[in-house]
């Protein structure tokens, strides 16, 4: 029947993304214990990155896991081993050890909140969020449900728009609550600028500051000499605001074929934290030209930005909230950018230039929490493409 047929369906692709990650390590948990960065140091830039797998020898790609090959029944690789006698498969036993995690996930906090969505259980419910309990099931099995409970409210902030949000923001006038789309509850009290001094982020990024000046200016010489402009404008918004970036990480990847020999400090550096799913890079902005006032949907999140090139005079600043800090060479500005904010370069003739990243709320969330929520959003890029789409947007959530 269409029910079995759909179960069916559901648990293929349980299979699937559950192998398409299984690999799955934050690149940052790789750095974040780091005890030393040396002023000035230098490196070959092999670091992992959003969803990336710890360094060592790379694995050789197994055919068939991807969910279009599973689907068409691709032929296999007649170079693939034979399976051992003995292991047969046993669709039967498949299918009941999929259904016992099922029924074992929605008992779960995350299974609960999953459950308690409008469309839980019609023909109008997400099926990516359905199989949610079962694969954080499977990749955090021993992750508890006090530890998942304010991932649980993400869920159910997701699957239920019309929930109301704490009254921090709707209460706080610089803080457009209508304007959140990704929200995660109980983060506790925040502000629209933190102190840089708390982040060891912060702390690296000023201390090499003169090598992070000198690898921009090789990328962008290199830019010159191969007549191909990396810099983009990655809104609408930031083309007209005459904004644009030079793009190290997008939503949290790598980018194929991009030089990062040329700036193996800077990549580093940005590595060290939980790059989230916006970008990071190196962003500049013309003379008499501002970003307009906005906010960002996403309470997850915090903004790290440091002056590479600064018009002298305080002619270049940011307004975060009701507050207004201008940039500085060699120091960086923390922010909260679910305040509304704007920039302006008030100078007649120079650019500013500051190095950019997003990432997870590395202050307000713990380390599971931020390692099950760049899993969550590594998921919901694969079920994207799996489920046919072109392009995965800025956002994914």
């Amino acid at each position: 029947c269409n029910t079995k047929m759909i179960m069916r369906s559901s648990f293929l692709l349980l299979i699937t993304l559950i192998s398409s990650v299984e690999s799955f390590s934050p690149g940052w948990a790789t750095h974040r214990n780091s005890a030393v960065f040396a002023k000035g140091f230098g490196g070959g830039g092999s670091g992992g990155g959003f969803g990336a797998s710890k360094p060592g020898k790379k694995k050789k790609k197994q055919p068939g896991t991807r969910l279009v090959d599973t689907l068409n029944d691709k032929e296999k690789d007649p170079s693939a081993k034979k399976k051992k006698k003995g292991t047969t498969f046993n669709k039967n036993e498949q299918d009941k050890m999929l259904e016992d995690l099922a029924a074992s996930a929605s008992r779960t906090v995350i299974g609960q909140a999953v459950a308690s969505s409008p469309m839980a259980g019609s023909p109008d419910a997400d099926p990516f969020w359905e199989l949610m309990p079962s694969l954080i099931s499977s990749r955090f099995p021993n992750v508890s449900d006090d530890q998942l409970q304010r991932i649980a409210g993400f869920v159910r902030h997701t699957l239920d728009p019309n929930l109301p949000l704490e009254d921090d923001i709707v209460s706080n006038p610089h803080r457009p609550h209508e304007e959140i789309h990704a929200y995660m509850p109980g983060l506790g009290e925040t502000k629209p600028f933190y102190d840089p001094d708390q982040l060891k982020l912060c702390q690296l990024m000023s201390e090499n500051y003169e090598t992070i000046k000198e690898e921009y200016h090789a990328l962008v010489k290199d830019m010159e000499a191969s007549g191909k402009d990396r810099f983009q404008s990655v809104t609408s918004m930031n083309y007209e605001a005459g904004w644009k970036t030079v793009v190290l990480f997008y939503n949290g990847h790598r980018i194929p074929d991009f030089p990062y020999h040329l700036c193996p400090v800077t990549t580093k550096i940005l590595e060290t934290v939980p790059i989230a799913g916006r970008i990071a890079g190196f962003n500049r902005q013309k003379p008499q030209t501002g970003i307009p006032l906005h906010s960002d949907g996403n309470n997850m999140w915090l903004t790290c930005q440091m002056g590479i090139h600064v018009p002298e005079g305080e002619k270049a600043h940011i307004r975060v909230g009701p507050e207004t800090r201008y940039w500085k060479e060699g120091e960086c500005l923390l922010y909260d950018t679910t305040f509304e904010h704007e920039t302006m370069n008030a100078s007649s003739d120079e650019e500013r230039v500051v190095l950019h990243v997003d990432f997870f709320n590395t202050i307000a969330m713990t380390p599971i929490e931020i390692e099950i929520m760049q899993y969550i959003y590594s998921l919901r890029e694969e079920f994207m493409k799996a489920e046919g789409v072109a392009k995965v947007g800025a956002q994914v959530l």
